[in-house]
């Protein structure tokens, strides 16, 4: 390796480390999946090691890295289906007393740890980004739309970089944002929280689940509150249905989980915990200062990946 060679491979891996946490929040928006978005940012890493000698300096090193991680997002996107939540496959059951089986055919949508996006700082700029609800509309868009929202909307890339890094015209980056824009208006995203004190929420949720009191529950959630758990296709609307359906959870052998409040999608989240250890990531919506929507994602691996610990 040439002197002129070694500086310029530790200027990428410099670079590299600090916009690892972004670019991680990048492909997740893309793919809706966090080890997917793990795997693409990894692939773009090797990638630029290879490339990093022809780097012209035509753009920013950061702006060339997000070309190659968004890129690798639309390869990885063209041989997988929309991922999902419960509530995209259909409307909710009725029946509390509804047989809750998993189903792992389905592309799941998964959530995002806040402990992944790095600094604290750099927290509060992605959480708006990540939310729970919009993730799952951006995989009503095309892929090609996605990215050129993405990069547009989030990144607030001109739209020549846009049309540089998709290969296509200018007017075409246009029509793509028009239509990505027109079908997220049509989706309808209203589920940002005003400021408000969610940890004290969190906290009380968490100790009426624990002490399994549904009437304490009730207390801090709405009317239309929603209860999903991936993977599983059937969910819950209505507390005349979510009520019941946890009281009959806590009636299993070894009762309510343990839950430890944590974030994801710069939402309220919690670990949870059965005896033998994690089992699964929570992530709440909140709206008008109580929950409206509790997704259970049932992969102990997220617990550790939100800053929690194994046990």
């Amino acid at each position: 390796m040439s002197s002129e060679a070694i500086p310029r491979a530790e200027w990428l891996q410099a670079e590299f480390g600090a916009l690892r946490p972004a670019l991680v929040a990048h492909c997740y928006r893309m793919t809706g999946s966090y080890p997917d978005a793990e795997d693409v940012v990894q692939e773009t890493w090797l990638k630029a090691v290879r490339g990093v000698a022809a780097f012209e300096g035509r753009s920013s090193l950061k702006t060339w890295l997000y070309r190659i991680a968004t890129n690798a997002c639309l390869s990885e996107l063209s041989h997988r289906s929309r991922r999902v939540l419960p509530a995209g496959l259909g409307a909710p059951s009725d029946d509390p007393g509804a047989r809750v089986l998993a189903d792992d055919s389905i592309a799941w949508l998964g959530p995002l740890p806040d402990a992944v996006l790095g600094d604290p700082g750099e927290v509060v700029v992605q959480r708006e980004s990540v939310r729970l609800a919009l993730v799952a509309a951006l995989q009503h868009l095309p892929a090609r739309q996605r990215a050129a929202f993405l990069l547009r909307e989030v990144l607030s890339w001109p739209a020549t970089e846009i049309a540089d890094t998709l290969g296509v015209s200018v007017p075409a980056v246009k029509s793509l944002l028009q239509r990505a824009r027109s079908r997220l208006d049509e989706l309808d995203l209203d589920d940002r929280p005003p400021p408000g004190p969610e940890h004290e929420l969190l906290g009380r949720y968490i100790a009426a689940f624990e002490a399994e009191d549904t009437a304490a529950l009730r207390a801090v959630i709405h009317d239309d509150f929603s209860l999903e758990a991936v993977p599983h296709p059937v969910w819950f609307q209505g507390v005349d249905v979510c009520l019941p359906f946890l009281e009959r959870a806590f009636s299993a052998p070894g009762g309510a989980p343990r839950l430890l409040p944590t974030r994801a999608n710069g939402q309220p989240a919690a670990g949870s915990y059965r005896p033998d250890g994690p089992d699964g990531l929570w992530v709440f919506t909140v709206r008008d200062g109580r929950f409206s929507r509790a997704v259970k994602f049932h992969d102990p691996r997220l617990v550790t990946a939100a800053g929690l610990p194994a046990q």
